[in-house]
């Protein structure tokens, strides 16, 4: 006996639409890993920047870093560069001046550590006023 008769046997057939659906966000995973990837490349190029010039001239600690992290305090060079001894030359260099502004003069590759050795030294002579010296760039734009 054949029950079957008039039915037609049915083949699998692959549905792609989950499929597409997968591969685009494994597509999508993969372009935003990606932009990750190229921030942690990034260059950057200090400093710069574009600002008014004061009217009036408070009394100034210019303190100049180079690129080795040597350190200059009104254009005297500094023998040792340790957070005492830049606290001991900034309270000298301020001595009998109400509030100084330090001014500090990094190279652009200085080391980060050696400028805010120069803050904290300022902050433990009791120096609150603490700016930088930066330049324009030279196409003018910012």
């Amino acid at each position: 006996m054949n029950f079957q008769r008039g039915h037609r046997r049915d083949y699998p057939e692959i549905n792609l639409i989950p499929l597409i659906d997968v591969l685009l966000v494994i597509l999508i995973f993969l372009m935003v890993t990606t932009t990750y990837a190229r921030f942690a490349e990034l260059q950057i190029n200090l400093p710069e920047a574009q600002g008014d010039t004061a009217k009036e001239a408070p009394a100034q600690i210019n303190v100049d870093v180079d690129a080795i992290g040597a350190y200059h305090i009104n254009q005297t060079a500094l023998a040792v560069g340790g957070v005492e001894a830049l606290r001991q030359a900034l309270a000298a260099a301020a001595d009998g001046e109400k509030e100084p502004v330090v001014v500090i003069s990094a190279d652009s590759r200085t080391p980060h550590q050696a400028v805010i050795t120069v803050m904290d030294a300022a902050r433990r002579a009791g120096l609150n006023r603490v700016t930088f010296v930066t330049q324009t760039p030279a196409d003018g734009n910012p």
